[in-house]
């Protein structure tokens, strides 16, 4: 298990450089390309590659630094720096389709013509390098992966816009096609990064993470024979992977050492059956106050 975790951790971040380096040499080849075309709906995928390849390269970076172990300054170890990544990533996106839909409105507002047989070009470059690099993150576990993984898969789908608008272009010159394209092309984008926002958020707020039930695990840990009850129990997510619990125990008709050890025992063998890469449980007899008082 420890073994299969280490490796996936490795390819992850080959395969977010291979993906890095690939969309940034294309995003450069793509700015003089929307230029040369004169194509908003080129420059709105650009800029939305561009996005991309910083998002990778955050990516890569923070995802190399989360496998860090955790040292005297972050004690849970580096693993919440991948979420900073997926942050970062996507306050980039919306800044980029704020400026795009900017540009579409002033475009359709005022059509210019655009060159078709240039952005066919172009269209089918991008299909084929975006396919890749979405292919290769596909797998990914972490959310950091699956948040650039879609941003790519979303590229991929904006070229094959642009690789349709251009063929119909080649037979009929209409010129509000390609701003509108690149309006619908901003519009998803941001309604994508929202939502993923909204994910990340909750997690860097320490929201109970949505594979854990707490109220069964409360129930299940109460249904021990010596548990009388418990308080200040809390749960979190390091990064949407590896979550964190902490509970307080009061315990009940507890005479011997042995027993209270095997009433420990049970509810550490509760816990394993969740994703909890650490835990603590603090037990109290019925003589002790917990001095926190239960809330």
């Amino acid at each position: 298990m420890a073994h299969d975790h280490h490796h996936h951790h490795h390819s992850s971040g080959e395969n977010l450089k291979v993906a890095f380096f690939l969309n940034l040499a294309f995003t450069v080849i793509e700015i003089f390309g929307g230029i040369y075309t004169n194509s908003i709906a080129i420059i709105s995928d650009a800029i939305h590659d561009l996005g991309d390849s910083l998002s990778l390269g955050t990516a890569w970076y923070l995802e190399r630094k989360s496998k860090q172990e955790a040292d005297k300054h972050f004690s849970f170890g580096y693993r919440r720096f991948s979420l900073l990544g997926a942050l970062i990533n996507s306050l980039v996106l919306i800044a980029g389709s704020i400026y795009v839909i900017n540009q579409a409105i002033g475009r359709i507002l005022e059509p210019e013509p655009s060159n078709a047989s240039g952005m066919i070009l172009f269209a089918v470059g991008g299909i084929l390098i975006n396919g890749f690099a979405a292919w290769k993150l596909s797998g990914g576990k972490s959310l950091n992966e699956k948040v650039v993984s879609w941003h790519l898969m979303e590229d991929v789908l904006g070229w094959v816009a642009v690789l349709i608008v251009a063929i119909v272009l080649l037979f009929k010159e209409v010129n509000y096609l390609d701003p509108a394209l690149s309006l619908f092309i901003a519009a998803y984008i941001l309604w994508n990064v929202v939502r993923n926002l909204k994910k990340t958020l909750y997690i860097f707020l320490q929201g109970t993470p949505d594979d854990i039930k707490l109220h069964e695990i409360e129930a299940r840990l109460l249904a021990v024979p010596s548990v009388q009850s418990m308080h200040h129990t809390h749960v979190w997510s390091l990064e949407g992977e590896n979550h964190v619990f902490t509970t307080h125990v009061k315990l009940e008709h507890i005479s011997t050492f042995s027993q209270l050890l095997e009433a420990k025992m049970s509810i550490k063998k509760i816990l394993r059956d969740y994703p909890f890469q650490h835990y603590t449980v603090e037990t109290e007899l019925d003589e002790e106050t917990c001095g926190l008082g239960a809330r």
